[in-house]
């Protein structure tokens, strides 16, 4: 019988070490797994943290190991690439740091073994991915392993899969599962054994036979219906040989159907289901993507709290522990592969081995019903042909391997919507940030509106929108200046515009949470990517959490927004309240206020602000509390202030009527003399329409999106890119920018 044991405790580590060690490094810093070397250097800013190789050893004694006639170990993320040595032998290679690989011991092993696994994230041309905004944590961040088999098993060796493939079809009121089991080491008279349970354990349905494959009917069968009711079933696979099992395997499944409409969006069951929810990366401040059960637990409990039905786990394969939460909780997943950013010539095969990886190993959960071929892969452009077969490639092995889900894509945001990338996949989305980087808020619905009229046939979602937020403020919030209050209000237009346009299949916040982006140096927090509604650390919900909980949950509650913000300066200040019971009072120090009713969840107060109050929010048996405070001088520990930034926008003249750097990119260029200025700055900086810098491709549509920027907004964008104008640069641009009248 297979016995599998987590070894996690008595690792050693040691970064850039330059040989394989001979005996155990006794002197070699002590570690327990999961373990990543960039938990800090990966999310303090500046793009500088440890790309390298670095080494994990660990004593193996024969005497403790498992009785078996087989041993693996099985590795269930090493990012990015690995090489396991045991006794000094090399026994494999592997490319890619999202997914779980096998290794077999067996005739290597001693009474006495060293395993020194060799982990880098280095860069390379041949594994994904390489260009992205998220840090790639390296270490052995995931449980490691140590299976003892018997020779006969169910195949482990098999692209980290289970050895098994279970694909249920609803018939009606019944549901067909097809089993197929795949056996490894077999010399004849082997015999099957499927037993389907439910969720209470008893027996429903059962096979015993020489082939190994088979279907069982489950009558009247309890559907999985997402998060109203995530039924699951249980399939117990044994492997005999005589009269002994010598292999047993339990895999968890639900029974469900869904399909796209163009017009009418998701469908789970039958019934219209409109996915409305968030996106994902597996990290946390101080721990990186070294993450345990209980921060597992923790995500999946919040995004419940929330009352999202869809997570989009992106930009790569994620602990399998997640996906059975999705499964347990009612989440339906978009699973991806992180082919993100750019085209690697060298990298085709890696795509196509961490997609195989992806659907073998996670094609039992019904959570799932995408495949992410890629993301916004087009930022050189669109229609260079060996991208295009990559994604044809890609395409026909997700529908080969499991013809039961749909492929999808998330396009950057100029990707034009005539793309023949975009006739790939079954289901197209777009990374929409109208209303952060440039444009305005109110055009992403109209967006989605041209393209559904353009292309009525192809289903259409946005797998990307957001703003970031820290604890800046303002009474008037305007793009780009990181406050609660902007977040917030960008949010409420987002779920007004994509909230009520059926025909979005699914629409997914970029992102739930903050996460480590090493090469950020913006919103005055460098190192990290604070589009979350969530902090890094989970302790603090932003305001904008409560306004998709106000739309999304059922759970009745009611929350006042700015409660950082304490201090204001104005007589009169305006005061949000989220909620999603139909009325709120809000009464200021124990007296009645104002009532309102909202049928859009949102509530909007004008608050007389004197002295020192304390509001409350009631609705129903729903209560908050929040205090407000008069000063006459703005506080500015309220204002953002960037971390190593060359200027700060308060530091910037801005006579009144006049142009500056603070002004909108469009307002400068409509000005003869201001569109000379931004050229004489600008042009030596920022590609032409058709070139390309730090990646990104400049459009027509790029440029129309940088209309609504500020020039010293977009002065910071192209610093990312790795140009820059000096401090003496800008002022002086600015200087001249404040003798022309506004347009």
């Amino acid at each position: 019988m297979r016995i599998t044991e987590k070894i996690n405790e008595g690792w050693r580590f040691c970064r850039k070490a330059s040989d394989i060690p001979e005996t155990f490094p006794e002197k070699w810093e002590a570690v327990t797994l999961p373990h990543t070397w960039n938990a800090k250097d990966g999310q303090d800013g500046g793009n500088d943290y440890y790309r390298g190789t670095c080494l994990y050893a660990r004593r193996l004694s024969g005497a403790a190991l498992p009785e078996g006639e087989v041993y693996f170990l099985e590795v269930r993320g090493a990012n990015s690439s690995a090489d396991v040595y045991l006794n000094g032998q090399h026994l494999a290679h592997h490319n890619g740091g999202y997914s779980t690989f096998r290794v077999e011991l067996t005739d290597v092993r001693r009474e006495e073994n060293l395993l020194v696994v060799a982990v880098d994230n280095a860069p390379s041309e041949r594994v994904y991915p390489q260009m992205a905004d998220f840090t790639f944590y390296g270490g052995l961040y995931r449980d490691v392993y140590l299976i003892a088999a018997n020779r006969c098993h169910f195949d482990l060796s098999y692209w980290g899969g289970s050895g098994l493939q279970v694909v249920p079809t609803v018939v009606g009121e019944s549901a067909e599962v097809a089993v197929t089991g795949y056996p490894a080491g077999a010399t004849g008279g082997l015999r099957f054994a499927y037993s389907i349970y439910d969720a209470d354990g008893a027996l429903v349905t059962a096979y015993e036979g020489l082939s190994p494959e088979t279907v069982l009917k489950i009558p009247h069968v309890h559907l999985w219906q997402g998060r109203e009711d995530p039924y699951l079933y249980t399939l117990r696979a044994e492997l005999i040989l005589g009269d002994m099992v010598v292999d047993t395997v339990t895999l968890s499944f639900g029974c469900r159907s869904f399909r796209l409409d163009p017009e009418k969006g998701f469908f789970l069951n039958g019934r219209s289901y409109p996915l409305r929810g968030v996106s994902r990366h597996q990290d946390r401040l101080g721990i990186g993507n070294a993450l345990l059960p209980e921060h597992h637990r923790e995500d999946a409990a919040l995004m419940l709290e929330m009352g999202a039905n869809t997570v989009r786990l992106a930009h790569y394969q994620h602990d399998q522990y997640f996906y059975d939460l999705c499964d347990r909780y009612g989440l339906v997943v978009w699973a991806e592969i992180p082919y993100i950013s750019q085209h690697l010539p060298e990298g085709v095969e890696n795509t196509a081995t961490q997609m195989r990886e992806l659907i073998i190993q996670c094609h039992h959960h019904p959570s799932i019903v995408f495949w992410g071929l890629s993301n916004e892969i087009t930022m050189k452009g669109d229609r260079d042909p060996a991208l295009l077969e990559n994604h044809r490639m890609l395409n026909e092995l997700c529908h080969t391997l499991d013809p039961t889900r749909k492929t999808v894509v998330a396009a950057v945001s100029p990707c034009p919507t005539d793309s023949p990338y975009l006739q790939i996949p079954d289901a197209v989305a777009y990374n929409h940030y109208f209303g952060w980087y440039g444009g305005e808020v109110e055009m992403n619905g109209p967006w989605f509106d041209r393209f559904h009229a353009a292309h009525p046939t192809i289903p259409i979602g946005c797998s990307e929108y957001g703003c970031e937020a820290l604890n800046w403020h303002n009474s008037d919030p305007v793009q780009g200046d990181y406050t609660e209050e902007y977040q917030a209000h960008y949010h409420e237009q987002m779920i007004l515009q994509l909230y009520t346009r059926p025909y979005l299949f699914a629409t997914f916040v970029w992102n739930m949470f903050d996460f480590g982006a090493d090469a950020r140096c913006e919103g005055g927090e460098n190192g990290q990517n604070h589009k979350g509604l969530v902090t890094m650390d989970r302790r603090y919900k932003k305001d904008a959490f409560y306004a998709y909980k106000a739309w999304l949950s059922d759970e009745p509650f009611v929350h006042i927004c700015g409660k950082r913000y304490v201090e204001r300066t104005e007589a009169v200040t305006r005061v949000t309240v989220y909620s999603n019971q139909p009325e709120v009072e809000l009464l200021l120090n124990g007296r009645h206020l104002a009532r309102k009713s909202a049928s859009q969840h949102f509530f909007y107060f004008d608050v007389p602000n004197e002295g020192e109050s304390v509001l409350t929010a009631v609705a129903g048996d729903c209560r908050d509390e929040s205090v407000l405070r008069r000063v006459e001088v703005f506080n500015e520990g309220y204002r953002l202030k960037e971390q190593n930034a060359v200027i700060n926008w308060f530091e910037v003249e801005m006579p009144a009527g006049k142009l500056s750097i603070n002004s909108k990119v469009a307002d400068v260029l409509r000005h003869s003399e201001g569109r000379q200025l931004f050229e004489q700055y600008f042009a030596a900086l920022m590609p032409q329409v058709g070139e390309s810098a730090g990646g990104f491709e400049m459009t027509p549509a790029m440029m129309e999106m940088m209309g609504s920027f500020t020039v010293l907004r977009l002065s910071s964008m192209i610093g990312m890119m790795g140009a820059s104008l000096t401090k003496e640069q800008l002022l002086a641009f600015n200087h001249a920018l404040n003798q022309i009248e506004m347009p």
